[in-house]
């Protein structure tokens, strides 16, 4: 089994672009949340979201190529080439026939599908783009980026709801430890902020109504949360073996330890009952680390910012990390409360959190949490991010279906 570890971020959210960017938005508790502007909201009940502002494709593709392209793929290439350049990788062309790409995406391109139904309905089934379908399809995020960067390896897309990127991450720190490649390009991205994305989930009375104070809305354990806010993004790491890591000598952010996932078996919308199905997901990844929950310095919570999902959370964590959780040794923090919950995107960049968190000895803070929940009695580093020495961090991902994903990240230390 190899020892596989982390040697480049590339972060595309809705506090900013770039890894630096987004990392120190995060510690200084800004938020993404504003009104929509990438279509006519005023018709919705909820009317913001938490967009990625200032996005130019060309700044990463070709612009002809962006025609073939949705949003939520321009995200990954974006991101996946900042990842690179971060970990300064080169590739033999040996390499390359191994080195794949695994990008989780949740619902793929929605702006592309509503376009492409207006374009039949306005202009007939004549005039529809040859590039709406790989423009739809989820697995083209990985697609593009592989074209892109000759990874002739696995390609693939994870689709779990939430969980997608982490699931994707997971799946491709499985591939590397089992010796069936040296690097993978793994991570997630979505772009949902569409008229289908906001009134889909607004009927399901998911997401928060705060439309006057948007950057107030993602509130996770706070007693006044009303559901999620919206988000967009994307985050892609280079994960590698550790040998060829350090042959190389490459900068390692921290080193994957442990993936766990389970499903909870109950409910289309609603988690297991005290969170069942999370206590076992972070079990495996634990067990997986061989680490004990006394290990686990900090925790970046799914807490997305919804009434239930955020008490089941807190009761998983109760019950996996007991008094280490209750006595607030545990650190845990939802930078969702920023960035909003970036869907199949959102565990690759609270990875990238937990990474960074690893190396930078620090831990970015749950904004908006100024009236603590009484069944969500942890630490969750309420309002001001903090410094601390991490050695192991665990990052959760739950998804609609029951799906949920837990990984084990750790301190490298030779």
């Amino acid at each position: 089994m190899h020892r596989v570890v982390i040697t480049g971020i590339g972060l595309v959210t809705p506090v900013a672009i770039g890894r630096v960017e987004s990392w120190e938005a995060l510690l200084s508790g800004k938020s993404g949340a504003g009104p929509i502007t990438l279509f006519d909201a005023s018709a919705f009940r909820v009317r913001f979201a938490a967009e990625v502002k200032g996005w130019d494709g060309t700044r990463f593709v070709e612009k002809k190529k962006l025609k073939e392209m949705d949003r939520f793929i321009e995200f990954a290439c974006g991101a996946a080439q900042m990842a690179i350049q971060d970990a300064q990788l080169e590739l033999t062309d040996e390499e390359r026939d191994a080195a794949g790409c695994f990008i989780g995406v949740g619902l793929g391109g929605l702006a592309t599908l509503e376009k492409t139904k207006q374009t039949i309905l306005d202009k007939g089934p004549q005039k529809v783009s040859p590039y709406a379908i790989p423009g739809i399809i989820a697995n083209l995020a990985a697609g593009q980026v592989s074209m892109m960067h000759g990874l002739k390896g696995p390609s693939y897309c994870n689709t779990s709801a939430c969980s997608s990127g982490a699931h994707a991450l997971g799946e491709a720190f499985e591939w590397i430890r089992r010796g069936r490649a040296e690097v993978m390009i793994t991570g997630g991205a979505e772009a949902t902020v569409t008229p289908v994305g906001i009134g889909g989930f607004e009927a399901m009375y998911a997401l928060s109504r705060r439309n006057e104070e948007p950057e107030k809305a993602s509130r996770p354990f706070d007693k006044g949360r009303d559901g999620f806010v919206c988000g967009e993004g994307s985050g892609v790491l280079v994960l590698e073996t550790l040998e060829r890591a350090t042959k190389r000598g490459a900068k390692i952010y921290a080193e994957v330890t442990g993936y766990g996932a389970s499903s909870d078996a109950n409910h289309l919308t609603q988690p297991a009952p005290h969170g069942e199905g999370a206590q076992r997901s972070m079990r495996m990844a634990l067990r997986d680390a061989g680490v004990s929950p006394e290990q686990i310095d900090y925790l970046n919570a799914h807490g997305t910012s919804t009434p239930v999902g955020d008490v089941a959370e807190t009761e998983a964590m109760i019950q996996v990390f007991k008094s280490h959780a209750t006595d607030k040794k545990l650190w845990v923090s939802s930078t969702k409360s920023m960035m909003g919950h970036l869907l199949g995107a959102a565990g690759a960049v609270e990875s990238a959190v937990c990474a960074l968190a690893i190396s930078e000895g620090k831990v970015p803070p749950t904004i908006n949490l100024t009236d603590p929940d009484p069944a969500c009695p942890l630490d969750y580093v309420p309002l001001t991010a903090r410094e601390r020495t991490i050695k192991h961090a665990l990052n959760n991902s739950f998804g609609f279906g029951g799906t949920n994903c837990s990984l084990v990240f750790s301190r490298y230390e030779g």
